[in-house]
């Protein structure tokens, strides 16, 4: 079975065809009115040239008389003839003898059709006769008191016609011919570039992957973004409209897209990207993109897009969540050491050193002070501290908390504030850790200003060096070593994220100093609760229980 051609093979056909058919229709029309053209102007001719020979006085008599055909009538015609290169000059009498003919035996003969002209009136024709097809012209022949005599006719052959219209009908055959040439390269170039924009594919392959396009950028979960080469949008699905904060229609330029920072980046440096977190907005987004391409040749650029901000809510929870475990761990731990060293103190009977050991305990940074009960009254956050205390200490490192902090109330938005408060002490445990001041140290401070929440860390380390000043909060930026870098680099920007969330500020205070090292400074309004708390009372004395 024979295979159809290939759409683009039979849009050339077709336009090939179309052109020779045009082409060659106007070619016929153009020779056929140039021949009538001149079929016309030489039947004129001859009109001309047979008026000429009958208006001649000597012509009319002789005929007139019944002299004897030839004689000065034919050299007269004859003479004609040659002048005008006419096929033929014939004159003859009513009864249709010839007085003159080109060819002298003929002269004093009956012509072979009758003569029309004896009724006084001109006519044109192309005829066969004896001497083949002629463009003819037959007059009346006569005397000078108007009878009619005879006629004259002329003749000039057909093909003579043609000749003189030869040059123009090859001129427009030259037209023709570099139209029709012109029209097919223009073609083939047209078909080529349908090869290329439809990238070979057939009419029904084009709509089976305009099918599947729709079937796939509609029905997946993940936003959809592509560019073609010249950085035009070409697909935004209704998902990556959702995320992107609203559609974007195609064809539009990538600069005038009003795209996220992090998205019109990647798209415009061609970023390969696999699974990498980008913040547009209050959103945390996971980009993947790649190149398009057809064998050598480049489609575009498609970026997908999936919201993970809610389950990056969910794991930072659950961090939360587990660090606040550890913490009551390590505080039923220490509660479990402390109460068996004053048990056996007690045993003993070392009552004094059971006494100077409960006021060492009482006057430790983190427990409970005077009649108004804890500086921080908030459980998650003296949870999370006791668990960090824990922590510093087996790094070889002390954690402190400030002598004016004092908060007051509890916090509206826990997780959030155990997230970041979290993660600078982290900062600033490493940091004493690995510094060069000893003993080594970090310390928190808190202070509660109506609902709005204030945070200071400062550390015994080096400090922040000049060159990372500016990129402390961008995503993966850590100052661990090459092989430690792996799941770093994203405390103090998921810190800053949650900040800003809020509508605080997170900063750096200082990079550092002669007597300590970096100061992070954090604002959070919003984050503490107005007006006095109320509650049952255990929940009073959670609050004022301190940590231990």
């Amino acid at each position: 079975m024979l295979r159809a051609p290939r759409m683009a093979t039979q849009a050339l056909l077709a336009q090939v065809a179309v052109l020779v058919v045009v082409l060659g229709a106007g070619l016929a029309v153009t020779v056929g009115l140039l021949r009538h053209s001149s079929e016309t102007q030489y039947e004129q001719r001859a009109l001309a040239v047979a008026r000429t020979v009958a208006e001649d006085p000597v012509v009319a008599r002789r005929v007139g008389v019944g002299s004897d055909p030839g004689g000065a009538v034919e050299g007269l015609a004859e003479s004609v003839r040659r002048r005008t290169g006419m096929l033929f000059v014939v004159v003859t009498d009513r009864h249709g003898i010839r007085y003159a003919h080109p060819d002298p035996a003929e002269v004093g003969k009956e012509v072979s059709t009758p003569p029309t002209a004896l009724d006084g009136r001109d006519s044109v024709s192309v005829q066969r006769g004896t001497l083949g097809v002629s463009a003819r012209a037959k007059v009346p022949l006569r005397t000078a008191d108007g009878a009619v005599v005879g006629e004259v006719s002329t003749g000039v052959r057909v093909g003579t016609a043609l000749e003189a219209a030869a040059p123009l009908i090859h001129d427009q055959a030259v037209l023709s011919t570099g139209a029709l040439l012109l029209g097919a390269g223009v073609a083939v170039l047209l078909t080529r570039r349908l090869k290329r924009q439809t990238h070979g594919l057939e009419p029904a392959e084009l709509a089976e992957l305009l099918r599947e396009q729709q079937a796939v950028l509609h029905g997946v979960g993940d936003g959809v973004l592509a560019v073609d080469p010249s950085n035009r949008i070409t697909v935004c699905n209704e998902e990556a409209a959702r995320l992107l904060g609203g559609a974007i229609p195609p064809g539009t330029a990538l600069p005038d897209a009003g795209l996220p920072p992090p998205v019109q980046r990647v798209l415009a440096e061609r970023q390969e990207l696999c699974q990498s977190v980008a913040v547009v907005g209050a959103r945390m987004l996971v980009m993947t993109s790649q190149s398009v391409r057809r064998g050598e040749q480049d489609l575009g650029h498609v970026l997908t897009l999936r919201d993970r901000t809610e389950l990056d809510e969910l794991e930072r929870e659950r961090s939360a969540l587990r660090a606040l475990s550890d913490a009551l761990r390590a505080q039923a731990h220490e509660y479990t050491n402390r109460l068996h060293t004053l048990s056996g103190m007690l045993a003993v009977g070392d009552v004094p050193d059971a006494q100077a050991y409960l006021r060492e305990l009482a006057a430790a940074p983190l427990a409970t002070e005077g009649r108004d009960g804890a500086r921080i009254a908030d459980p998650y956050l003296r949870g999370l501290l006791a668990a960090k205390t824990a922590t510093a200490s087996e790094q070889g490192v002390e954690l402190r908390l400030d002598g004016d902090s004092h908060l007051p109330g509890r916090l509206i938005e826990p997780l959030d504030v155990v997230s970041v408060v979290g993660n600078l002490l982290d900062n600033a445990v490493r940091a004493a850790a690995g510094g060069r001041r000893r003993p080594a140290w970090a310390e928190l401070g808190v202070l509660a200003e109506g609902d709005t929440l204030h945070v200071a860390v400062i550390d015994s380390g080096d400090g922040v060096r000049d060159e990372d000043v500016e990129r402390l909060f961008q995503r993966g930026f850590t100052t661990r070593s090459a092989g430690e870098r792996a799941g770093h680099g994203i405390g103090l920007f998921l810190a800053c994220r949650l900040v800003t969330k809020h509508g605080g500020e997170l900063r750096l205070g200082q990079a550092g100093g002669a007597e300590h090292g970096a100061v992070f400074l954090a604002t959070v309004p919003g984050a503490l609760e107005r007006g006095p708390r109320t509650g049952t009372k255990a929940q009073r004395q959670e609050t004022h229980g301190g940590v231990q």
